[in-house]
């Protein structure tokens, strides 16, 4: 290697290689096309990273020409907006003495920024697939003089479904460039395309295979749980568990890390969020915040799963069970990296038990059976090293603020305006049975009767009804002239038929 490089990473405390980066860097130094596979968290970014910057002509070279603008020397494509910013630091970190200029493409962010960075000159672009397709279809950005291209997390470009545009990138770069693709899985998919691309690559596994173990370093813990006790379970964790540093929560959906974040924030943890329906910038300045340890829990969706390499990750913990046996390794993955230890628990669903029991099967782990699990269970304290009558909250769990009686208005929702209504036996009852005389005028058939009426009540004998009076309506005539009662148009019939 050369003595700008290591003396960059040993500024950092980087000065022993992993066995991934002890079994490329000798192969790929000479220039020799490689296929790499290794567990996360091992060290693959500067495996690669290394091999770029060193066969890269730096501007201290004697020989060094600079190529006209938007012309990159080399190429690192990664899936996730995440991922590409952590390559792009940790390619800016070892390059720091050669002098190299790194550019981060990505969407989600304006174009102008990097466009005006291509035009003043690059020498390692890294990107998203779409972003870069986006550049080069604008003529900004040319691939003619790349000398090597990394294809970084290839099965999760197929997962995405980014093998497409992967395939129009590597069509847009020269013939006898360098290619290294370093995945944790061989999909067939991933083995076709090795195939067309590359020139007799050599396979370099480090370790054994990633696809059906996960790093011995992390402790596992899978326990049954109902969706309603989650917050609180993990509540305790940070409150009584020791040794909780960073810690990072996996949920399903996007609404609901926000809600889940939120809910931590109420208990009084620092947390924040972190998933699609963020800005960009806002995602960045979360991650940033996360990696400075001004924010303690990190939620997120599984998009950011493959992107989050921070130190410090003392657990990570499943809200909700994977969809299948890599997410689950991809999540737990963010912790004990590097070496390090970290602790990985899942939180089950009723509903998601047969879902883990394949992911169960399919890494052979020993969680076949699980135990139903509250935040009291004497096996989840104990595991976790929470002492007893912890509570999984940091502050007081804020008062719910209720309106006086007097002040919510009507029960049709204040349809009053606030009017006082009064006590209803105080005013006069509405009488609704009314009708109306021959001449118009209403009569309250309901208040008491005089003169004929009475004489007529009182006729009748006891326990007798009196007999029910015929109503006289007024009706209109067919010729559309002035109605007539029931009795008028009775006699002008008689009349009629005499």
């Amino acid at each position: 290697m050369h003595p700008e490089i290591c003396d960059a990473l040993e500024r950092k405390g980087i000065s022993t290689p992993f066995a991934i980066q002890e079994m490329t860097l000798s192969v790929a130094l000479l220039g020799t096309d490689l296929i790499g596979q290794a567990r996360t968290g091992t060290g693959k970014t500067l495996a690669f990273g290394i091999p770029v910057i060193q066969r890269s002509v730096s501007p201290k070279d004697p020989d060094y020409v600079e190529l006209p603008a938007g012309k990159p020397q080399a190429l690192i494509v990664a899936p996730t907006r995440e991922l590409a910013l952590q390559v792009s630091n940790d390619v800016t970190l070892a390059s720091a003495d050669r002098g190299l200029r790194v550019l981060t493409v990505y969407g989600g962010v304006g174009y102008e920024p990097q466009i005006e960075a291509l035009e003043a000159g690059v020498d390692i672009v890294v990107g998203t697939p779409g972003r870069l397709i986006d550049l080069a279809n604008r003529k900004v950005l040319d691939l003619s003089h790349v000398h090597a291209l990394v294809l970084d997390e290839a099965d999760e470009m197929l997962d995405l479904g980014f093998l497409p545009d992967v395939e129009r990138l590597l069509r847009l770069t020269p013939e006898t460039r360098q290619t290294m693709l370093f995945s944790a899985t061989m999909p067939a998919a991933i083995v076709a395309l090795a195939r067309m691309h590359m020139r007799t690559p050599m396979n370099i596994r480090a370790e054994s295979s990633y696809d059906n173990q996960t790093v011995p370093a992390t402790a596992q813990f899978v326990y049954q749980a109902h969706d309603l006790d989650k917050p609180e379970m993990i509540g305790r964790i940070l409150v009584g568990s020791p040794d909780v540093d960073k810690v990072v929560v996996f949920a399903r959906t996007k609404r609901q890390a926000q809600r889940v974040a939120d809910d931590l924030v109420d208990r009084g943890f620092n947390a924040g969020a972190l998933h699609g329906d963020m800005a960009q910038a806002a995602r960045e300045k979360t991650m940033q915040r996360f990696r400075e340890g001004k924010v303690q829990i990190l939620v997120c969706t599984d998009v950011a799963a493959r992107g989050i390499d921070v130190t410090g990750v003392s657990h990570v913990i499943n809200y909700t069970t994977p969809d299948d046996e890599k997410t689950y390794v991809h999540r737990i993955g963010r912790t004990g990296r590097a070496g390090a230890s970290g602790i990985a628990v899942t939180l089950v669903d009723w509903a998601d038990v047969h879902k883990w029991k394949m992911i169960n099967k399919a890494l052979d782990l020993p969680f076949d059976e699980l135990a139903e699990t509250y935040s009291s269970s004497e096996n989840f304290l104990h595991d976790m090293g929470i002492p007893k009558g912890t509570k999984g909250r940091v502050k007081a769990a804020a008062p719910v603020e209720r309106k006086p009686r007097e002040d919510r208005g009507g029960r049709d929702g204040g349809r009053d305006g606030g009017r006082d209504r009064g006590d209803r036996s105080e005013r006069a009852p509405r009488n609704r049975n009314r009708t109306r005389s021959r001449s118009g005028e209403p009569v309250e058939t309901g208040a008491p009767t005089t003169g004929s009426a009475q004489g007529d009540a009182a006729s009748t004998p006891e326990g007798e009804s009196a007999p029910a009076r015929n109503r006289r309506r007024r009706r209109r005539s067919s010729g559309g002239g002035q109605p007539q009662s029931a009795e008028t148009q009775s006699t002008e019939t008689q009349s009629t038929d005499a």
